[in-house]
């Protein structure tokens, strides 16, 4: 079958991003001799430019990496933290039940600078002057604005998840509440055209000080230049202006917060399926609800039902309901809770739950299990979800050495908060995923960390590198990409037929984001399956919302064939045709 986007094929680099500059970014560095992370990590700063809606540094950066010289996976926990004075009490105190999606008070601490100068240390070989020169030089002298951006006047906000993250969607708040935004973005106080050229010469200026802190330092070393970089953000004089921004307007941030943050580097959540090991960040993050749907759907002969049949689709969504509710139920920061991930991830837990999986009856209850007992259900309370409707980027490479790295990075969305003056970036509002419950796993705490739906992955095949992919989409991102995964291993793709294959996913359960509601029992497909196929849906129940025909899932992905030597690289069309992204794929 004939792809819109070509599968890209070379032997030497390969890198997939959301915007066709980031990509040229990571190609650069590719060709300046850098290994995939350096690519990587230069390309998510690139986002950080021209995809604000999306994300920013002021935001967060989760990520899976394959190091070939160390032959093992990481988890970067590229995730923010909570301040020392954000408490229950102090909400409740301001009458607060759900901390807001937008505005200071669900700012914690950025953690996505911290996150890619940690890879870029670690596992990278290039400075943070050489990764960061891309981005530097489109702050500076400006890049073309893309519809994505700046909006489409006949595209209304609700027609596409993300569309209302433009500026076109955010002017009036800009030029009316939040002023520092509207100098950057809405220069002559209006909305910019595709084509016209864009600056941000605050973040022009925040890069060259980080750059200029690490050549302070490179007498001592690389390293030494890179944590002098990191040094300056969370302890010197940037720190110093985010907290008196976050001052100003309302926020939590305390110097002492930035002092006392690191970037934990940890060991992966994994698992198997039909000879795949699959990499998955830990139950801060969403990822191993990934690894809990293949445990349940390796017990179903997926292939022989049919790409997409509704017997395919029926199965697929019920296994997301199950484990999704499980998320819920247990997932959080486990340096505060106990995730019992061990038996979550089980083959018995697997066995007792995919019972519960009616093939004629779509499920409309909220249904966790009991991993500690081994009980097919918990007693729990039913939940009364929007869709995603903020940012995120994904980055994903891969290099003739071996090295793969998946970036998911997002936060620091211009619509949900002001741009830092000084520094040309907002902070990130990921606090409001947390829960004003003492009771549930993901409940504030001080110096905690939120679960997030940002869920890069990474695949192995008998101990070697096999693929590397991720997603925006919030809540959606562990149903999208795990599509994707099925179609390759299932159903034998190849990347880009993977990736444009028509897609679906659930708002069952509770959502991630303000304000935590779920739409029950809903199925959004595209309207690319059949009708046929959707009738027979909704006669087992499904209450089916028809979507654009590109419009579920925005993913990325590289591959290696360790044989061949070959690379491969695809890019989703949907981000060109919402239009909110346009994704690019370069290798050679």
């Amino acid at each position: 079958m004939p792809t819109l986007y070509p599968l890209v094929m070379g032997r030497r680099a390969m890198i997939a991003t959301q915007h066709y500059l980031s990509t040229a970014a990571g190609a650069r560095i590719f060709a300046c001799g850098g290994n995939a992370i350096d690519a990587a990590i230069a390309a998510t700063f690139v986002e950080g430019v021209v995809n604000p809606h999306m994300h920013t540094i002021g935001g967060e950066a989760p990520m899976l990496i394959y190091s070939a010289s160390a032959r093992r996976v990481v988890a970067i926990n590229g995730n923010m933290m909570a301040p020392a004075r954000a408490t229950i009490a102090h909400f409740r105190a301001l009458g607060i039940e759900l901390i807001p999606g937008a505005g200071l008070l669900a700012a914690g601490v950025p953690a996505a600078f911290d996150a890619l100068v940690t890879a870029l240390r670690d596992f990278g070989t290039r400075s943070l002057a050489e990764v960061l020169e891309p981005a530097l030089q489109l702050a500076e002298e400006g890049f073309p604005m893309h519809i994505g951006l700046s909006g489409d006047p006949d595209l209304p906000d609700e027609a596409i998840a993300g569309a209302g993250a433009s500026l076109r969607s955010n002017a009036k708040r800009f030029l009316t509440k939040w002023p520092s935004s509207g100098r950057v973005y809405l220069p002559d106080g209006k909305v910019p055209q595709p084509g016209s050229v864009l600056k941000n010469p605050a973040l022009a200026n925040f890069f060259k000080r980080v750059i200029d802190a690490e050549s302070a330092a490179k007498n001592r070393g690389r390293e030494a230049g890179l944590d002098a970089a990191r040094e300056r953000f969370y302890r010197g004089d940037i720190a110093r202006e985010i907290v008196a921004w976050s001052d100003a307007n309302g926020g939590l941030l305390a110097a002492s917060d930035l002092e006392r943050f690191t970037t934990r580097i940890e060991s992966p959540a994994s698992g198997d399926y039909r000879g795949v090991t699959v990499f998955k960040c830990g139950p801060w993050s969403q990822g191993p609800v990934f690894l809990q749907q293949l445990k349940l759907l390796e017990g179903f002969d997926l292939a022989a039902m049919g790409h997409n049949s509704a017997d395919y689709i029926h199965t697929v969504i019920e296994a997301a309901k199950l484990s999704f509710a499980d998320r819920e139920a247990y997932y959080g920061d486990p340096e505060f809770v106990g995730v019992p991930l061990a038996g979550l991830l089980s083959q018995g837990y697997a066995v007792i739950r995919r019972e519960l999986i009616d093939s004629a009856h779509a499920s409309m209850d909220q249904r966790p299990g009991d991993p500690i007992a081994m009980r097919a259900l918990r007693d729990a309370p039913t939940a009364d979800a929007r869709p995603w409707g903020a940012g995120t980027i994904h980055v994903t490479a891969a290099d003739r050495d071996g090295n793969m790295i998946a970036v998911t990075a997002s936060g620091g969305w211009i619509p949900s908060s002001p741009v830092i003056d000084a520094l040309g970036f907002p902070l990130g509002t990921r606090m409001q995923t947390f829960y004003l419950d003492e009771r549930h796993p993901n409940a504030l705490a001080p110096g905690k960390r939120p679960r997030t739906t940002l869920s890069p992955s990474l695949a192995m095949v008998k101990g070697e590198p096999y693929l590397a992919f991720g997603t925006p989409g919030g809540d959606q991102q562990d149903q999208w990409t795990l599509q994707f995964f099925l179609n390759v291993v299932d159903f034998g793709m190849d990347l880009q037929t993977a990736i444009e294959a028509p897609k679906f996913s659930t708002p069952h359960f509770p959502s991630t984001f303000y304000p935590h509601n779920n739409r029950t029992g809903v199925l959004r497909i595209e309207d690319r399956v059949p009708a046929t196929v959707r009738d027979a849906l909704a006669s087992r129940g499904h209450i089916i919302e028809v979507r654009p025909p590109w419009s579920e899932g925005h993913v990325l992905g590289v591959q290696i064939n360790t044989k061949t030597g070959v690379l491969a690289g695809g890019a989703d069309p949907r981000g060109q045709a919402a239009p909110l992204m346009p994704a690019q794929v370069i290798g050679w």
